[in-house]
């Protein structure tokens, strides 16, 4: 089995200090690009998070301050980082919920402008939970049939995503071969930004996912109270969803003119 595609993929797994996409950082970060020609290019790096590790997090992926303490920063590989990815397609495990918006995170505080607007992305746990619905040392086991013995090693669930989303081609012939068809299938619901705080009506206008002005346009909001807007780039809201809102508000005034 071969994964159909027209541009590479980035399969990529982070170990992170946390669960909080705004708040958190990255300690390690392993990236397997496969070209459409069936080659393969892979890369790890350990990351100084600039932040202590807690307790909790290092119990679950062992990598502790000492070990990442003369390690580069996140916007010191940034560049490095981007480089790999920016001309392809992105899969992960919970990728579209974790993985891809603390990454986002990590690079606009990097100022790389990560977009997603060339890329589509494969999350290869929501496959598996519409199919069997398990973790990913359970999918591994049941489409490879292989044991994950280095479970929470970035390179390790980095590796064992790719093999499980090949396994799960093979397992499932109505699942097409197909990057594009794998992200529409993977997609939970359409949201502008990665957090979900910006989602989008029946007629594709962006509105609100949260709040007290959830489900009204970002426009009909925008116009009745603008300190809306300021509010939310003072708070603590993901650097990506501001993005976004910052997006469709210039969109909104050149349209205007």
């Amino acid at each position: 089995m071969q994964l159909q595609l027209t541009k590479p993929i980035c399969f990529f797994d982070l170990e992170t200090t946390g669960t909080n996409v705004a708040k958190d950082r990255i300690v390690e970060i392993s990236i397997l690009k496969v070209f459409p020609n069936g080659n393969k290019e892979s890369r790890t790096w350990l990351v100084n998070p600039e932040m202590p590790i807690p307790p909790e997090s290092e119990a679950i992926h062992g990598i502790s301050d000492e070990k990442v303490a003369n390690e580069p920063t996140f916007k010191q590989l940034s560049k490095d980082i981007y480089a790999m990815i920016r001309d392809s397609d992105l899969a992960g495990f919970n990728s579209d919920r974790f993985d891809i918006p603390l990454l986002a995170e990590e690079m606009l505080r990097a100022d790389v402008d990560f977009d997603m607007k060339s890329m589509v992305s494969v999350d290869v746990q929501t496959i598996f939970h519409k199919m069997e619905k398990r973790t990913l040392e359970a999918a591994y086991k049941f489409y490879c049939d292989k044991n994950l013995d280095d479970a929470h090693s970035a390179e390790a669930d980095t590796m064992a995503t790719y093999e499980v989303l090949l396994a799960q081609l093979e397992r499932y012939p109505d699942l097409e071969n197909d990057i594009k068809k794998l992200s529409e299938f993977t997609t939970r619901r359409q949201n502008l930004d990665f957090a979900g705080f910006i989602g989008v009506d029946e007629n594709d206008n962006p509105i609100f996912s949260f709040g007290k002005h959830k489900g009204k346009t970002v426009d009909e909001v925008m116009e009745k109270e603008p300190g809306y807007f300021g509010w939310i780039l003072n708070a603590d809201f993901p650097l990506y969803t501001k993005k976004v809102l910052t997006q469709i508000k210039l969109s909104k005034l050149n349209n205007k003119f």
